[in-house]
């Protein structure tokens, strides 16, 4: 005969143990690069040339990162020293022509990334596959696409952020008060035209190194799709 012990022993051995629900891992943050040595070196660098970082990047690890005014090549040097300075390992598409030996090493460790924009599926669609690919990714670009004035951004940006369901964050370069800003991110919306407009919103030709080469968006009273519900 079983005797109590046992008996509420085997009772306690049949009942189910219910699931515990999965806890969600951390994200695990943008990619990093260097150490907190190469850090302070980075930024004590930009000191030296007057410059400062100014705000933080999200703790995300995928996100589409825009850089304006773009007027001069010291904009890519500025930008570079700020990658170090926070540590970032952003990566940017270059055509593949330009990887090649001896440059190719130097660009790719700058964060370049080679691709072939004959493929069948464009820029826009080989980073949207990057992103869904790659735990961590940072993409990296300038909407204006050349140091020349340009009257209309790029908007490859925005479908890549809305295709792979990233936000974007906006990083101006202030060469008046010398500061690379670093924005809060911004969540792609629906209407690409609307989206673009508020994204430029944020920047001024003043920030530009050559001011006369930035063209500023167009001050409208009404936003695109305002303009669309009242007609």
């Amino acid at each position: 005969m079983m005797n109590q012990y046992s008996c509420c022993r085997v009772c306690h051995e049949a009942e189910p143990v219910p699931d515990r629900p999965t806890a969600r891992p951390p994200d695990p943050g943008f990619p990093r690069r260097g150490s907190p040595i190469s850090r302070a070196l980075a930024h004590r660098l930009l000191g030296l040339f007057g410059w400062r970082v100014q705000g933080s990047l999200p703790d995300r690890s995928r996100f589409v990162l825009i850089v304006a005014p773009h007027t001069s090549n010291w904009d890519f040097l500025v930008a570079v020293m700020a990658m170090f300075a926070t540590g970032l390992r952003a990566s940017w598409l270059g055509k593949h022509t330009i990887f090649r030996f001896p440059l190719g090493p130097v660009l790719r460790w700058l964060g370049g990334e080679p691709i072939d924009r004959s493929a069948p599926q464009g820029t826009v669609g080989s980073a949207i596959a990057h992103f869904r690919t790659r735990p961590q990714w940072v993409l990296a670009l300038s909407p204006e696409g050349t140091r020349r004035p340009v009257g209309q951004w790029k908007t490859g940006f925005h479908r890549i952020a809305a295709g792979a369901g990233v936000p974007i964050v906006p990083v101006s370069l202030d060469y008046r008060a010398r500061v690379v800003g670093i924005g809060a991110p911004v969540s792609p919306g629906r209407d690409e035209a609307e989206s673009v407009t508020l994204l430029r919103a944020l920047y001024h030709k003043e920030m530009a190194r050559h001011p006369q080469r930035y063209v500023e968006a167009e001050v409208m009273t009404t936003l695109p799709s305002q303009k669309r519900s009242s007609s």
